[in-house]
């Protein structure tokens, strides 16, 4: 701290801005050095992209298929009631088609989560792929 020779008495209150000017100075001319850097580009040539559309026909959509698992475990093969047994046998044919379908699995509210549980190891154990779970969705959210 800087004192004062004058007719004042105690400490001179003035900051002292000579440090602040060399960092700002110092920041300046890095900031001059680098900004350039900073903005040099590699200018690369990018491949066109031709969009050509292939005349080969789409495979033909296969419609879902909807298993549904009542309360008291009673399956529903799209609104067709079945037992475990068809449902493996025909899980097992409908894994086999190409492209295969998907399975949609739905439960009642009150279903135990055991019992689901039981028909999606039944369906992965006959090679079914794609295994979705439908919900609805609560009212007001």
């Amino acid at each position: 701290m800087a004192f004062s020779s004058g007719n004042s008495s105690g400490p001179m209150a003035e900051i002292n801005v000579t440090p602040l000017v060399d960092v700002m100075l110092v920041l300046l001319i890095i900031f001059i050095i680098t900004a350039p850097l900073m903005s040099h580009k590699v200018k690369i040539e990018l491949p066109e992209a031709t969009l050509v559309q292939k005349d080969e026909p789409e495979a033909p959509k296969v419609p879902p298929i909807t298993i549904s698992v009542k309360e008291d475990g009673s399956l529903y093969w799209n609104d067709e009631k079945i037992g475990k047994e068809i449902l493996e046998s025909r899980l097992s044919t409908a894994a086999q088609l190409q492209p295969q379908p998907k399975l949609n699995l739905r439960g009642d509210r009150t279903t135990k989560m055991r019992t689901i549980t039981e028909v999606t190891k039944i369906a992965q154990g006959q090679g079914m792929l794609d295994i979705g779970y439908v919900a609805t969705k609560e009212k007001g959210q």
